[in-house]
């Protein structure tokens, strides 16, 4: 279980720094229901990965994705497709972003968030861990390796949910700060999503690529094997 816990920490740091969720809920928080609204985002963010992960369990089970306790072919197909995405996302991303850090655009979603029921609020969290192209292949990538390793199904659903709770930790922070933080939240908060919003491309194109290459080495070392 070790081993599995440190191959999908990279994958769960990844998208717990991944800006655009990030900026959404400090967004969420500065509405007039923020407190409300930040909740539900957050848990539907926590369904969402768990759902998807739990999904890629089913599909990877030991008796499927491991054969004699290593990872079957497919898996390493698998996380070879995913690896060769995540290199060509990355670059496409760095290729794509803005000279100029500060004239960065956030997604024309964001301004209605202010105007979104709370149920809206909640669905927006479960698509953007689940639905999101930034963030679903990490999580597959991240079930695939937990799936594959053999493990019991006791430490198989342990080992999601570390992943679960870390990839929520950059979530977590804001929505700390904002029930803690008392006043100087605002500012701390404005910050946080002023430097979210201008190197979220530069962020997201660094770590695609380099988990990337980790996957692309991952799938031709099960392939060769």
């Amino acid at each position: 279980m070790g081993h599995v816990l440190g191959d999908v920490l990279g994958f769960a740091a990844a998208v717990a720094v991944s800006p655009l969720p990030i900026i959404a809920i400090i967004l969420i928080l500065a509405t007039p229901r923020g407190r409300l609204n930040g909740v539900l985002f957050t848990v539907g963010w926590i369904l969402g990965l768990a759902a998807l992960g739990a999904i890629m369990l089913g599909i990877a089970s030991p008796s499927g994705a491991s054969d004699h306790n290593q990872p079957a072919t497919w898996v390493g197909a698998l996380k070879l497709a995913l690896g060769l995405f995540l290199v060509l996302f990355g670059a496409r991303q760095w290729h794509r972003r803005p000279e100029d850090p500060s004239q960065a655009q956030l997604p024309k979603w964001m301004g209605a968030i202010d105007r979104l029921t709370p149920v809206k609020i909640f669905a927006l969290g479960l698509a953007l861990a689940a639905l999101n192209a930034k963030n679903a292949p990490l999580t597959i990538a991240a079930g695939a390796s937990i799936g594959s390793a053999g493990l019991p199904v006791g430490q198989q659903i342990a080992s999601l949910a570390i992943f679960v709770l870390i990839a929520t930790l950059g979530l977590l922070a804001p929505l700390g700060v904002f029930l803690l933080g008392g006043e100087r939240a605002k500012t701390t908060l404005g910050n946080w999503k002023e430097w979210a919003a201008q190197h979220n491309v530069a962020v997201m194109a660094v770590l695609f690529f380099v988990l990337g290459l980790k996957l692309l080495g991952d799938g031709i070392s099960i392939l060769v094997s």
